[in-house]
């Protein structure tokens, strides 16, 4: 399997996961008023496991697609089918959402909470999703900006698919990279660091992710201003000895592959 959680997991109705978040955060104000608020998440965390029935913490979740693979952790799953995040922040965002959402599709768990104790008081949050690998598995391509010949462009787009139709759209961003990175041989064979120019004098160095000489790629999970971001993107070809950049946006049902290479100019 590519997506394995490490423990058997049920799927909640909305009530009843209603009424079970409504017992475990009893339970989560009990203890922040007992402990206060300047602990680490793991003391309330171990607290909750010995004091509420149905506690499993840190709960492995295994995602693989050929030679990677990468290990997540569920924070706290209650009953094997509610997914509680810790969190001991000055406040939630929408990082935190998101970071728990992705959690939700990967396990295929339909109901969460996201639950705060380090301001003074409990800030929580109920996080939930009906997505299914088998519904992120459904996505179009397109690839009508797309240059297959450019070099490294089809091996990329073949990895990328891959990943893409094993696992599905919509996780976080940063497990494709991650598995990209290692799919195209690994930082020593991909990360490099070119010459930035501006006015014919170098002004520093910057990473960039390469797909092949001169060609980089940039991976997105954008829903709008495309257009703003590639304007962007040319730039930073413009700036640098880049001939080309290979850019995919992840939609959660389009996948847009576009090549975008370095404007030349006359003279």
């Amino acid at each position: 399997m590519p997506i394995a959680v490490q423990r058997p997991v049920c799927q909640l109705s909305q009530a009843e996961f209603g009424a079970l978040a409504y017992d475990v955060m009893r339970t989560v104000f009990e203890l922040r008023e007992e402990l206060g608020r300047f602990f680490d998440e793991k003391i309330y965390k171990r607290a909750l496991a010995q004091r509420f029935p149905g506690v499993q913490l840190e709960v492995p979740v295994v995602v693989q697609h050929g030679t990677f693979s990468k290990v997540y952790y569920l924070d706290v799953l209650v009953n094997g089918g509610a997914v509680f995040e810790f969190k001991t922040a000055d406040k939630l965002t929408a990082r935190h959402e998101a970071q728990l959402l992705h959690y939700l599709m990967l396990s295929e768990i339909e109901h969460g909470k996201l639950v705060n104790l380090r301001p003074e008081v409990i800030e929580h949050r109920f996080v939930n999703t009906s997505l299914r690998r088998a519904d992120r598995l459904c996505f179009d391509v397109d690839l009508t900006d797309w240059d297959e010949v450019v070099d490294g462009a089809s091996r990329f787009r073949e990895q990328l698919l891959a990943l893409l139709r094993d696992w599905g759209t919509g996780l976080e961003l940063a497990l494709y990279d991650e598995a990209l990175l290692h799919l195209l041989g690994g930082e020593a064979a991909v990360v490099r660091e070119l010459d930035v120019s501006l006015a014919g004098q170098c002004v520093g160095r910057q990473k960039m992710w390469l797909a092949a000489d001169r060609i980089a790629y940039k991976v997105t999970a954008l829903s709008d201003r495309m257009d703003l971001f590639a304007a962007h993107m040319h730039k930073q070809l413009a700036h640098t000895p880049l001939d080309a950049i290979l850019w995919t946006n992840i939609g959660r049902k389009a996948v847009t592959f576009k090549t975008l290479r370095r404007m030349r100019t006359n003279g």
